[in-house]
């Protein structure tokens, strides 16, 4: 079914932190083609103009160019804001490590920020994105909400705080809140470039353009990669998620598993080259292997994601072919 027949109130208004980048741009663009209302809020660190210049003229869009590092923007962001979808946060395990206290500042004050911003203005749903790093060296699969382990780099840390403090706001400031913790989201939008680009885009490129890519260890490692239609369902979802559900996180994915190794090879297949890999060395921070139980975001939210890894693949190809230059 998708999320084409979810039914909001008329006139709806959603704020999507980090609207410019990967997920909320996405995020973006389902919310304005289902006639609601948008306010994006990104300061464009890692975000990209470009990812929401086709929204500009659109009647119900709003872009603020913002921090949430800063309280009074948040607040003043959250205003006549009926449901946030807060996914302003800088991503990568390698360069949290780098930079921790940037990545604290960012990731936990600025969402702290988000839901004291969310609370002052009455919002009837805050939906944050989490990650399935916040497992840990938990070694049992699939990865199970309740059953996680010691944490291996900063930007999980930062999602697990992300999560507690989440649950604080229900629990005694009554904001109904959700975390998705995201398995290796992919799809439209996912910028191929950087040292610490996700590894579809950034394989898909350099393929394309006939360089070696550089997979790091021996391509065993497995992961539930989700494409991002079904991330978009799951926030839209969790904004219609009975109360009961509020204070929770949940797993979203697909439910599947794929190895690295196969991923390549079956990227070098559809484009019709061949090219073998470098192997480099593991990167630090990383788990080995991730696979979701998705079970509990079916019961309590509704979540039923219908693009498996083939079909999202074969999208982002096609996206890929479509707006890579080189």
């Amino acid at each position: 079914m998708g999320y084409k027949h979810l039914q909001f109130p008329e006139n709806s208004l959603f704020l999507v932190t980090g609207g410019a980048g990967f997920i909320g741009s996405n995020l973006c663009e389902a919310i304005l083609n289902m006639g609601h209302r948008v306010r994006c809020l990104d300061d464009l660190s890692t975000g990209k103009q470009k990812n929401v210049d086709e929204f500009i003229n659109n009647p119900n869009y709003e872009f603020i160019k913002g921090d949430i590092k800063d309280l009074e923007t948040c607040i003043k962001a959250c205003e006549g804001v009926d449901y946030v979808l807060n996914q302003a946060a800088w991503g990568s395990v390698p360069r949290s490590i780098e930079m921790p206290l940037f990545y604290s500042l960012n990731n936990i004050q600025g969402t702290l920020n988000m839901l004291e911003a969310s609370r002052q203005n009455g919002v009837k749903k805050f939906v944050y994105a989490s990650s399935s790093s916040v497992y840990g060296d938990e070694p049992n699969l699939p990865k199970k909400e309740g059953r996680e382990g010691n944490l291996l780099s900063p930007y999980a840390l930062t999602k697990r705080c992300d999560e507690e403090w989440a649950k604080m706001y229900t629990k005694h400031y009554g904001l109904d809140t959700y975390g998705l913790r995201y398995f290796n989201v992919f799809g439209r939008r996912q910028d191929p470039d950087g040292a610490y680009a996700a590894v579809i885009p950034k394989f898909i490129k350099q393929i394309l353009n006939g360089d070696v890519p550089t997979i790091n260890g021996d391509g065993k490692q497995s992961r539930d990669f989700t494409y991002i239609e079904n991330v978009i369902e799951a926030n839209l979802k969790a904004c219609l998620a009975d109360g009961s559900a509020a204070g929770e996180a949940f797993n979203i994915a697909y439910g599947g598993r794929e190895y690295l190794i196969d991923i390549y090879y079956g990227l070098t297949e559809a484009l019709g080259v061949n090219i073998e890999p470098n192997f480099g060395p593991d990167r630090a921070g990383d788990i080995k292997h991730s696979n979701a139980d998705i079970s509990k975001a079916k019961e309590m939210i509704g979540y039923d994601p219908e693009w498996d890894f083939d079909r999202g693949i074969k999208a982002a190809i096609e996206w890929y072919k479509e707006n890579l230059k080189n």
